[in-house]
């Protein structure tokens, strides 16, 4: 695969901001299209496979048709019967300045995973291999089981699994954070470009309102462990991103009172586990990771409602049971069953509970956007989402917007209505995907606890090795060191390499220079972190104050030109013109502002909606530019 993909996202990575039309990203590639090509006639098809080509990005033809009627109003673009001729010199896009910016954190990505491969079970020979692993794993950056999207993902459809890339560049990225934060800033560049391609995918979405009022997102039991930090920093700096996303545009985030009730039991089964070497599960893989006790479980199990409380997730009662409004839990059981294998038959039961309370919630009501939806469940169970999703295909409350979407895909639509006020989104959910992406399958572990027990039954291993093989979270990390998730890379020599580097940490841990080197790291790790944190909520209360300043400005603006067209509106109808100068002054402005506004009307198109918005975004850049300036930040303004 060529190296456009990955370009053509980090082109993408504009100074993106709440206001702006989302189709506008499309322009300068689809100009660079028409002026290089010179298709006659320009067709969205034609188009569509020109950026396909040349630019790597799958875009669906109807969000080309809304930029290319967009264009024909602005360029020498001629609109004929359906199609479209150029009809003179179009504006050059200068893509070419922003090509070269982009290639040059590209080929620091791809130098970077190629060298770091080299460390590993499989090592990456070329670009091309390596910008199939990245974009395998950008891949799981996508947003799925939302009707109103065309497509879960603008990168191109890859032919094969490649599961065990996708686990290498997750630890490449994990590597990057914690050895090169300048090359982890490139790797963020293209992610960042990715999610904004992700509103490309939706025309409709410019149309939709600015912010989530009037809904409530219900957590998953999933999401409310990682919150509480069960399962690593990452996950949970993800989750508390996403509420405050939430809050900050409208919404209530919420959960049910019996997600609330399996949450405590799932804690307090990982506790009573947590001690014992049969002990399995990403709460207590992260316990031993982290060195959390039986004991510390057991204190967080009372702690759970002020837990949730401060995260700002409301507990409320699960609807009951209203018979008009309830789904066909059989049916919709057959489908679950398809798509995930449940280990605990009460956590099936507690999913299709919550399916069947978002749609008590819906009532009879359906929506076309997320935006106009009143309950939603999120997950980070893509499986769930999924199943929710082809079950709601037959019913009309949830046909559009599932009853079920997963967590990173909220995230990313929640994002794109304010990039710069929630600018730690796409490297929280960089991280939390990749340290996800480190975690075992079930099968895979399967087969270790099996390669383990027949080790020790042969008298190849001891009784300790085996407990160090079985309980250690190094252990674990090894396991995907060695094997890349892949089944086939396990073997006996596997076990036996394994060991070795276990034995080998744990005794470096047990040296004191090594130990005290790594606590210098961590403290200078921990002093960016607190730097780049600090940088961020500048940025966040800067745009949210700037926002609030713009939309009361837009709304004074518009509420003042509204009363000027009236009193123009009066003068053209009853020709009343008052004998005091400043007010026939005034009077004959607001007639010949009547006047301009009917002929952009007529023009363009222009609305009073159209001109709001406008105003609001001019307030918004001048507000933010104003701020950064004041206090000597170097702050990426809104363009």
């Amino acid at each position: 695969m060529s190296t456009e993909t990955l370009t053509s996202l980090a082109m993408l990575k504009v100074h993106a901001d709440q206001g702006q039309d989302y189709l506008d990203y499309l322009r300068p590639f689809i100009l660079q299209s028409l002026i290089v090509h010179e298709p006659d006639p320009i067709t969205s098809v034609v188009v569509r496979d020109f950026i396909s080509r040349d630019f790597g990005l799958e875009i669906p033809d109807r969000a080309i048709q809304i930029v290319l009627r967009r264009l024909s109003r602005r360029y020498s673009i001629k609109a004929e019967h359906g199609v479209y001729r150029i009809d003179g010199e179009l504006p050059d896009p200068r893509i070419e300045a922003r090509k070269a910016d982009a290639i040059r954190h590209i080929r620091a990505v791809l130098y970077g995973l190629k060298e770091f491969s080299k460390t590993t079970s499989k090592p990456i020979v070329d670009d091309d291999e390596a910008v199939t692993a990245i974009c395998a794993f950008l891949l799981q950056f996508n947003i799925p089981c939302i009707r109103a999207y065309l497509r879960g993902t603008a990168i191109p459809d890859l032919a094969d699994s490649h599961d065990a890339e996708i686990v290498l560049v997750g630890k490449y990225v994990l590597d990057l954070q914690d050895k090169n934060p300048e090359r982890f800033d490139s790797f963020l560049v293209v992610v960042t470009g990715h999610m904004l391609a992700n509103a490309l995918l939706c025309p409709d979405l410019t149309n939709a309102p600015q912010s989530y009022r009037g809904v409530t997102f219900y957590l998953d039991t999933p999401l409310l462990i990682r919150q509480l930090g069960l399962e690593g920093k990452f996950k949970q700096a993800a989750v508390e991103n996403l509420i405050d996303i939430l809050y900050r545009l409208g919404a209530t985030v919420a959960t049910f009172t019996h997600l609330r009730g399996e949450l405590e039991s799932v804690i307090i089964g990982a506790a009573r586990h947590v001690e014992y070497r049969s002990g399995r599960g990403a709460i207590v893989a992260e316990a031993r990771r982290s060195g959390t006790t039986r004991s510390d479980l057991m204190v967080l199990i009372g702690q759970i409602d002020d837990k949730l409380e401060d995260a700002r997730i409301k507990v409320l009662s699960t609807p009951r049971y209203i018979e008009s409004f309830q789904i066909d839990e059989t049916q919709f059981e057959r489908v679950l069953d398809d798509e995930i294998s449940y280990f605990n038959p009460r956590a099936r039961e507690n999913d299709i509970n919550s399916v069947r309370s978002i749609y008590v919630l819906r009532g009879n009501t359906s929506a076309k956007t997320v935006e106009r939806t009143k309950a939603v469940l999120v997950t980070s169970n893509t499986g769930f989402a999924r199943a929710a999703f082809q079950y709601g295909q037959r019913h009309e409350a949830s046909r559009d917007i599932s009853s079920v979407i997963t967590d990173f895909s909220l995230a990313n639509m929640a994002w794109l209505k304010a990039p710069l006020g929630s600018p730690a989104v796409p490297a929280t959910e960089l991280l939390a995907l990749s340290y996800a992406a480190l975690e075992p399958s079930k099968e895979l572990f399967e087969k270790y606890l099996y390669e383990i027990d027949k080790l020790e039954d042969q008298g190849k291993i001891t009784a300790r090795d085996h407990q160090l093989l079985r309980s250690s979270h190094l252990a674990s990390a090894e396991l995907m060191n060695l094997t890349l998730g892949e089944e086939d890379a396990l073997t006996e020599q596997t076990v036996t390499e394994m060991l070795r580097r276990v034995t080998e940490e744990i005794q470096k841990e047990e040296n004191d220079k090594y130990r005290k080197e790594r606590n210098a790291h961590q403290k200078t790790q921990e002093e960016l972190a607190r730097q780049q944190a600090d940088r961020e909520r500048v940025q966040e209360r800067f745009y949210w104050q700037c926002q609030r300043q713009a939309t009361v400005c837009a709304w004074c603006a518009t509420v003042g030109g509204g009363l000027l067209l009236v009193v123009g509106l009066m003068v053209a109808s009853f020709g009343v013109v008052p004998e005091n100068p400043i007010l026939a002054g005034l009077f004959v402005l607001s007639a010949a502002a009547l006047v301009l506004w009917t002929v952009l009307n007529w023009i363009l198109g222009t609305t009073i909606k159209d001109v709001h918005g406008r105003v609001r975004t001019w307030c918004l850049k001048w507000c933010f530019r104003r701020k950064a300036t004041g206090i000597g930040l170097d702050l990426d303004p809104p363009q």
